[in-house]
């Protein structure tokens, strides 16, 4: 299973924040540390407040910060918001679809109890446990480590 890049991204933000509680970052920051498209971020920071993971503030000063503490929000809570309906084949969000094998096939129970195992991995891990590295905290800092 592959992450789509708003999901990458919305986590990456996401961490980077969680190990900067202290203070607001910026759009600019985030997307320089990470090496990433600020068109992109922007598109994502703007998902993420509109899904309460984030709150922004405006203004000359302004910025990013988490909207709830970091213990609060789970992977698997940001990996359903960004990614939605996860499906692995296209068969298994559909009764049927287009499949010529989708009443006797085995393999969408398989994948969808694969699917259920991912989500229950990531649901036991917050921003929290991502930030709690050291290393990784002062990487995202600015800091050597």
């Amino acid at each position: 299973m592959r992450l789509n890049l708003q999901t990458d991204f919305a986590l990456r933000l996401l961490m980077h924040l969680a190990a900067n509680t202290h203070r607001l970052a910026t759009i600019g920051e985030v997307a320089d540390r990470f090496r990433i498209s600020r068109a992109h971020l922007m598109k994502v920071a703007f998902h993420l407040g509109k899904g309460g993971f984030i709150q922004t503030v405006r203004g000359r000063a302004g910025g990013l910060r988490l909207a709830r503490g970091a213990r609060d929000i789970s992977v698997g809570e940001v990996f359903r918001f960004m990614e939605g309906e996860a499906e692995l084949v296209g068969c298994v969000g559909s009764p049927n679809g287009d499949c010529v094998v989708a009443k006797v096939c085995r393999l969408r129970g398989v994948l969808g109890e694969a699917l259920m195992a991912f989500l229950t991995v990531l649901d036991r891990h917050t921003l929290a446990d991502l930030a709690a590295n050291p290393k990784l905290v002062s990487l995202l800092r600015g800091k050597a480590a």
